[in-house]
């Protein structure tokens, strides 16, 4: 995978380091360390230079994103693929229910990281799988992938960002019962539940910090469709988040098997929202409610 970009050096950056100036593009120290292997990566008005060099005025930097290898322990696999966006640099992928994100020791050949791996080698593409807002196995909608080392080390530093700098997050849970109060704000440290390795449970005293702002938007068949926003990612929040205000997700084999309407939690990653790492574009995209979630409201 071979990606160029160029920058038209100006006024507020001459005088800054090479380095200084790609820190301030959001590049981390571990894509600048990458980029110093050849020469041919860092090219001012055509020619190498040290990324202690100095800018100035009207200069054009190119920099030659350059990766050959491809994830190494990730076996292609034709598997479904529902692509909501692709540039050069990121993928948006509407992940079904059922899939995991990334291979294990369980889940070598049905990943969504195996079915990536295939995508790219049909197109005879190096790729190496990143995948910036991981999702449980039994929750679908949108998954953010970066495709090289740069983009994902910016999206990856978006994610505990606030505000427009950050990746704004919305899902879509269902919960038996009428929820009140129908609006709110969820905010209750979360840690791993002593003498398991997976359940998470709400922890006081040493638990991580965790808040989750809920709306409900609908009501149908005894149950309700609840609007979820995450301003922190721990693991489960979601679901442990509205058992905690008494209204458990449905088909949650962990922490709520009510199995009657679906047999996986019902969440949804409806909605993503953040700036593009390389150009700065509002990005903003959505995935439909899966069948078996609108099933339950009988939509």
């Amino acid at each position: 995978m071979e990606r160029i970009l160029t920058y038209q050096i100006g006024r507020p950056e001459h005088g800054l380091a090479v380095k200084q100036f790609l820190k301030s593009k959001g590049y981390s120290g571990q894509s600048i360390i990458a980029l110093k292997k050849q020469p041919e990566n860092v090219l001012l008005d055509g020619l190498p230079v040290f990324m202690n060099h100095r800018l100035t005025e009207g200069a054009s930097l190119r920099i030659r994103i350059l990766e050959e290898a491809s994830s190494q322990h990730i076996v292609p696999v034709e598997l479904p693929l529902d692509i909501i966006y692709e540039d050069n640099d990121l993928m948006i992928v509407n992940k079904p229910p059922g899939m995991p994100v990334h291979p294990s020791a369980n889940n070598r050949h049905n990943t969504l990281g195996n079915a990536l791996a295939y995508y790219f080698a049909q197109q005879d593409i190096p790729f190496v799988f990143r995948c910036v807002n991981r999702l449980d196995r039994d929750t679908s909608g949108l998954t953010i992938i970066a495709k090289h080392m740069v983009s994902a080390g910016i999206l990856s530093s978006m994610v505990s960002e606030k505000g427009t700098h950050g990746i704004r997050r919305e899902y879509l849970a269902i919960v038996r019962g009428q929820v009140h109060p129908s609006a709110g704000t969820i905010d209750a440290p979360l840690s791993r539940k002593p003498g398991s390795i997976i359940e998470r449970t709400v922890d006081s005293l040493h638990g991580e910090s965790a808040v989750t702002h809920y709306r409900v938007l609908k009501e149908a068949n005894g149950h309700s469709l609840v609007s979820l926003i995450l301003e922190t990612g721990r693991t489960h929040q979601i679901r442990i988040h509205m058992k905690h205000l008494g209204y458990p997700l449905v088909g949650d084999y962990l922490y709520n098997p009510d199995m009657e309407y679906i047999s996986r939690q019902a969440l949804h990653s409806y909605k993503t929202t953040f700036p593009h790492p390389l150009t700065g574009q509002k990005m903003e995209f959505t995935a439909p409610l899966p069948k078996d979630m609108a099933n339950i409201l009988r939509l």
